[in-house]
């Protein structure tokens, strides 16, 4: 089938937009491929540094004629997602020798967990570390003697970190290696049951935490389709993956099998062999095209609409806004896993899960199929799934059809007709929503407006019994540059009692929501944000405010709205306590959030 009519414009559209910019990334990445291999260019003194701890490896390494591999961690034993990655260094360098090459860790990257920082001061830096992991790989990398690298990363800022470094580096080819989700504990839809009980008073903290625990049991990803597993289907969908690699479970073997597999394979396509992969190559423009459609087809996190923007621009391409609306418009929901449905990434992975998504994709003509992988020319490379022949990856050709249409269905006959976001537009600014999750019902709200400054005030108002009536609750002075852009996840269980109780209740910020989160009708990322001046900053309380996800507007309809002053909130507190203090420079510098609010591109 030919390239759907949308996609094809929009992808255009990018390309024009980014032309000069590519054309001078592309310059400079060529330019430095042509150097020749890295450690060609360190003198003696350089080199035994770099080898001296090395060991049997330093021969291979000083000849010069082995390819080297850096190996970028964000492994530590607090994040679920990444305590499996304390084994892959060993697994990785073994590999390496096996097929003549060489590889060394050569650096780490914090990785925070989210799901400790809700509603926490810590979260106010969340956003900022995907910067801060990026300017980490740059160090690491900058010692210059890798002929190629593996990520080894999965969770929420840490893939997209990863990947504006990569990009930075991208005359050397990358692979990103995963770790996988964690086994299926406690049903998510059940934990979140759970939740909403302790915030109406139904339930004990026992309780709450005993429910928490048999959901978050174990090494890997937390099961629900939020930021960490839209991550994960983004880098396929993209080509930084092996096929198939995103969703298999932790510390099994076809999950070593593939750590093995993506060593060797980052070591086949550097610049001393025959089938030189640069990342450069990988991220194009079709790329990022590719990654947007997956994020629709699969209803993802609305946190990667702030992360794509800023990953692209690494690579010299400009993302937009509407490019995210016009292809919502144009692909099709096609999954439904938790918060948009009750099953979570085991149960999609089990139903065909991203073999048979990115294959009828493809056959719909709603990707690109003539795209540079890691894996090779060719997304549909992307439909097929691994399996273990003795201890070695084979790849076969993955399910023709879903094996359980209540969680996965075919792009002709999808869950909706088109994508889970929306772009809305407004006198209130520029802002999207997850509307995947959304029942049709409440995708118009109109109601009188309450406007707090932080969520905590939120919670100690639903506390005291003051929403009685439909409302939409503002919560501004939580953009990048008044705090870090923290989300605002744990308000979830507190609006959704609101809802459950017959309300009709939205939510407008300039701060963002979980990926976990979706029921609530949430109008985030209002750019710009209050702290700057932006029109949240003049909502009133009582205001009647319209936030509409069939026409995309979000509006204040009080008549004398543009003529208010904004108003301006003292933010001294924001600036100290659990290292708030080290990220002033970021606050003062850091960008729009519709253009990815970042600060080191």
């Amino acid at each position: 089938m030919p390239l759907n009519e949308t996609i094809a414009k929009v992808t255009q559209r990018i390309e024009e937009r980014s032309r000069p910019t590519r054309e001078v990334y592309l310059d400079r990445m060529r330019q430095a491929a042509d150097e020749g291999p890295r450690r060609a260019h360190l003198s003696c003194g350089n080199q035994a540094h770099a080898y001296a701890a090395m060991g049997e490896d330093k021969d291979s390494l000083a000849g010069d004629r082995a390819p080297n591999l850096g190996i970028i961690t964000a492994y530590n034993d607090m994040l679920s997602a990444h305590q499996p990655f304390e084994r892959f260094p060993d697994i990785i360098r073994a590999a390496a020798r096996e097929t003549g090459g060489t590889a060394q860790v050569a650096g780490g990257v914090p990785a925070m967990c989210d799901g400790v920082t809700q509603g926490q001061v810590g979260m106010e830096l969340s956003l900022f570390s995907r910067d801060v992991i990026a300017l980490a790989t740059g160090v690491a990398l900058s010692h210059n003697t890798y002929d190629a690298a593996v990520y080894l990363g999965v969770c929420d800022k840490i893939v997209p970190g990863l990947v504006i470094a990569a990009a930075t580096f991208g005359y050397i080819p990358g692979i990103f290696l995963p770790a996988g989700p964690m086994t299926s504990g406690l049903p998510n839809d059940e934990k979140a049951k759970v939740r909403q009980k302790f915030a109406a008073g139904e339930v004990g903290r026992d309780e709450l935490m005993k429910a928490e625990m048999q959901s978050y049991h174990g090494p890997g990803t937390c099961t629900f389709y939020g930021t960490a597993n839209s991550n994960q289907m983004l880098m396929e969908f993209m080509g930084l993956h092996l096929p198939g690699a995103s969703f298999i479970n932790p510390n099994t073997p076809l999950r070593d099998a593939l750590t093995v597999a993506g060593a060797q394979r980052a070591l086949e396509i550097t610049n001393l062999g025959n089938d030189y992969r640069p990342v450069c190559d990988v991220l194009d423009a079709k790329a990022f095209v590719n990654g947007m459609v997956g994020l629709m087809a699969t209803g993802g996190s609305t946190n990667l609409v702030l992360h794509l923007p800023a990953m692209a621009r690494a690579a010299g391409i400009q993302l937009e806004l509407e490019d995210f609306h016009d292809i919502s418009t144009a692909v099709p929901l096609m999954a439904k896993v938790y918060p948009n449905g009750l099953a979570d990434v085991n149960h999609f992975h089990a139903a065909g899960g991203l073999a048979y998504m990115i294959g009828d994709l493809v056959d719909h003509g709603l990707l690109h199929d003539d795209v540079s992988t890691v894996a090779g020319d060719g997304l549909r490379r992307y439909a097929q799934e691994p399996k273990l022949d003795g201890d070695r990856v084979v790849w076969v050709d993955g399910p023709g059809e879903s094996q359980n249409d209540k969680i996965l269905r075919p792009a002709a006959d999808p869950f909706q007709p088109t994508g889970g976001l929306r772009q809305l537009y407004g006198n209130l600014g520029h802002g999207m929503m997850k509307t995947s999750a959304v029942e049709k019902e409440r995708h118009i709200i109109e109601a009188p407006a309450r406007v707090f400054k932080d969520q905590q005030e939120v919670k100690d108002a639903f506390k005291a019994g003051e929403f009685t009536s439909d409302t939409v609750i503002v919560v501004r002075f939580q953009g990048p540059s008044a705090n870090g852009m923290p989300e605002l996840h744990s308000l979830t269980p507190t609006l959704a009692v609101l809802q459950d109780r017959g309300l009709k209740v939205a939510l407008v910020t300039d701060g963002r929501m979980s990926g976990a989160s979706g029921k609530v009708p949430s109008a985030i990322h209002v750019s710009p944000e209050a702290a700057n001046g932006g029109p949240l900053a003049r909502v009133q309380d009582g205001d009647v405010i319209r936030v509409d996800a069939v026409s995309g507007a979000i509006e204040c309809l009080a008549p004398d709205f543009d003529k208010r002053e904004p108003v301006k909130e003292d933010l001294q507190g924001n600036g100290h306590g659990v290292g708030r203090e080290l990220f002033a420079a970021f606050r003062s510098n850091v960008g729009l959030a519709s253009n990815g609010a970042a600060v080191v591109v």
